[in-house]
């Protein structure tokens, strides 16, 4: 991290909406310069805290902190932060200039300041040529970028992002995920995302906070919530996992307790191997780079990842998991 002092602490924070308990008691620091996600489904109260980071939204208990100094009961615009949203919320009888150009003008940048800073944004997400048109005539992924160089011309020393991939299709989605990255590495500045999006949030991140119910259910690296989730809710929420009762454990691999076992762990072939066991294909999920098996073993299912077109459904086959790539749950 670039300093010692988080450019974001989170301390004791609470928010409730009359008896609804959205936030509840939340502690998390978050680094100077990290891509920071916070995922979770709808209603796990990740917006929330992002709005709160943000001063959209007062807690009902608790401070925030941006870079050590207690911004809790400051405005939004007197913290240093810039937010940019799902529905870019541009202006649209301004031409992409001037959407730029904004921030810069509320806070008194003199004119010659305003049109270097604002062409070096559109330089650093490769709109400069665009300077004159108006947001009705982008597209979705254009949109997007004027909105990030209105968020960044301003310098601000966190940026948060709401699900702000959400409106574009999965190409898009995808190109302006590596842009994304690209841009916090060549900024240096803290990236706070919010998404519902594993994959996405896999992708971009330094670290993620998974949210369920108000609270952080896990705290990591992409690869720490993946190979060691501490829950069921994270072994199935952040991608895809067997998750085996008691009972099946103690069946499958003699071992009591609950635990998680990625698809791909498991291996399937036609032939016996030494500690195989017998199934049958249940179901045949194809999706593209890579097909899905659902295998019936005496009643308990288990999801595994095989390359396409190699079986087919009602097949029997012999499959191989070790205990030694289960997670304890």
């Amino acid at each position: 991290m670039a300093t010692s002092t988080p450019a974001i602490s989170l301390k004791g924070l609470s928010k409730s909406f009359g008896k609804i308990a959205a936030v509840k008691d939340l502690n998390l620091d978050i680094g100077a310069g990290e891509f920071f996600s916070m995922l979770g489904p709808s209603g796990s109260g990740k917006t929330t805290v992002l709005r709160m980071i943000a001063g959209f939204e007062l807690p009902t208990a608790g401070t925030v902190e941006l870079n050590g100094e207690d911004v809790t009961q400051l405005a939004p615009f007197d913290r240093d932060v810039n937010t940019v949203f799902q529905d870019y919320a541009l202006f649209g009888h301004m031409s992409v200039f001037e959407n730029v150009e904004y921030g810069l003008r509320v806070r008194k940048i003199s004119k010659a300041e305003r049109k270097r800073k604002v062409m070096e944004a559109l330089d650093t997400v490769r709109l400069a040529d665009l300077a004159d048109r108006r947001p009705s005539q982008l597209s979705g992924g254009q949109r997007q970028r004027i909105a990030l160089a209105r968020a960044i011309v301003v310098e601000p020393k966190v940026l948060l992002l709401d699900e702000p991939l959400g409106a574009l299709d999965l190409k898009l989605r995808e190109q302006m995920q590596i842009e994304l990255k690209q841009l916090q590495r060549q900024l240096a500045i803290t990236f706070v995302f919010v998404t519902h999006d594993q994959e996405e949030a896999l992708t971009l991140s330094d670290r993620i906070a998974v949210f369920n119910n108000g609270k952080i259910e896990q705290l990591g690296t992409p690869q720490d919530l993946y190979e060691r989730p501490k829950s069921e809710f994270v072994a199935g929420f952040v991608g895809t996992s067997n998750i085996f009762t008691e009972k099946e454990s103690t069946a499958l691999f003699g071992k009591k307790g609950r635990f998680a076992l990625r698809p791909e762990k498991v291996t399937v072939s036609e032939k016996k191997k030494t500690g195989s066991i017998s199934g049958i294909i249940a179901e045949v999920i194809y999706l593209g780079s890579f097909t899905r098996l659902i295998i019936d073993v005496s009643g308990i299912h288990i999801k595994a990842t095989v390359p396409t077109d190699v079986f087919h459904r009602d097949q029997t086959v012999q499959i191989n998991m070790s205990a030694a790539d289960l997670v304890a749950l």
